[in-house]
């Protein structure tokens, strides 16, 4: 339902949401950037090659900042927990000084203003999806919507498959 590209077949985890908006990441979009070229130090936290090895957009809002994504051996070392073990890096962290397993780096991030999330979710612009970890870190964030989607099942399964413009098909 939303017109924003920004948005269009994106798969969004949600991070935070509360009273003050919500903070996500769109989960979905690696750019040819590789993140040793783009952010040397954090390069040790990903892949060497493959899908982790590149950034991601991670949405609209402020596309120069650097936001890293981890799995975390202890959950209390993130400055925002995601779900489960996944959360943010904090920005004055060391990625020597923390216990991480595998991790993607974004630029940009998805928020929405207080009441905004919610008035969108009442309009039913999103489709709403437990996240998973293979969700942030599988290895063909191209397919992801459409994984997704036929993981929720029904009428979303066959939504996967419709073409870009149905005009086309």
């Amino acid at each position: 339902m939303l017109v924003d590209p920004n948005f269009a077949r994106s798969v969004v985890l949600v991070a935070e949401h509360g009273e003050e908006g919500a903070m996500g990441l769109v989960l979905n979009r690696p750019t040819e950037v590789v993140v040793s070229d783009a952010v040397p130090a954090l390069a040790d936290l990903v892949e060497e090659d493959g899908a982790g090895s590149v950034v991601y957009e991670g949405g609209p809002v402020q596309p120069q900042a650097v936001v890293a994504l981890a799995e975390f051996d202890d959950p209390a070392d993130a400055a925002v927990v995601a779900f489960g073990r996944i959360g943010f890096l904090r920005a004055d962290a060391s990625p020597d000084d923390v216990a991480l397993g595998r991790a993607r780096v974004f630029a940009g991030y998805a928020g929405w203003g207080p009441g905004q999330l919610e008035g969108e979710l009442a309009e039913e612009a999103w489709i709403l999806e437990p996240a998973r970890e293979e969700d942030v870190f599988g290895p063909t964030p191209a397919a992801l919507w459409r994984d997704v989607l036929r993981r929720k099942g029904g009428a979303f399964a066959m939504l996967a498959f419709l073409p870009d413009d149905p005009a086309v098909n």
